[in-house]
């Protein structure tokens, strides 16, 4: 079985603004938790703490690097879902190390074939 490189990671939670529908939001029928959600206008919302310079989403537990994991990761909107692990989709590969190296961390290899 192999490790889920995600789960001692946790970069892309801390590095991009995440902005979705506002149809994903419990109050609009979705399942995103109004309070971890700002809106950005009448058609999006973010992510709480994804807005900032410094970026790190207010679902996001545990220390980046070493043990993480998403605290409303059945709820969560669709951004994240869609920013799959790098063994499982190649065009997100690069976002992915991207978010590493922000935080220091090696980039991971990708099988282009």
């Amino acid at each position: 079985m192999s490790t889920n490189t995600c789960l001692s990671c946790g970069a892309c939670c801390a590095a991009f603004r995440v902005s979705f529908d506002v149809s994903e939001l419990e109050s609009e029928g979705g399942c995103v938790p109004d309070g971890l959600a700002d809106r950005e206008n009448a058609t999006l919302a973010r992510l709480r703490g994804t807005d900032y310079a410094r970026p790190r989403c207010v679902a996001l537990i545990g220390e980046i690097g070493r043990e993480v994991r998403c605290g409303i990761y059945r709820e969560r909107p669709g951004p994240c879902r869609e920013f799959a692990p790098l063994a499982e989709i190649g065009h997100f590969a690069d976002a992915c190390n991207r978010a590493r190296a922000r935080h220091g961390l090696p980039p991971l290899p990708v099988d282009r074939d």
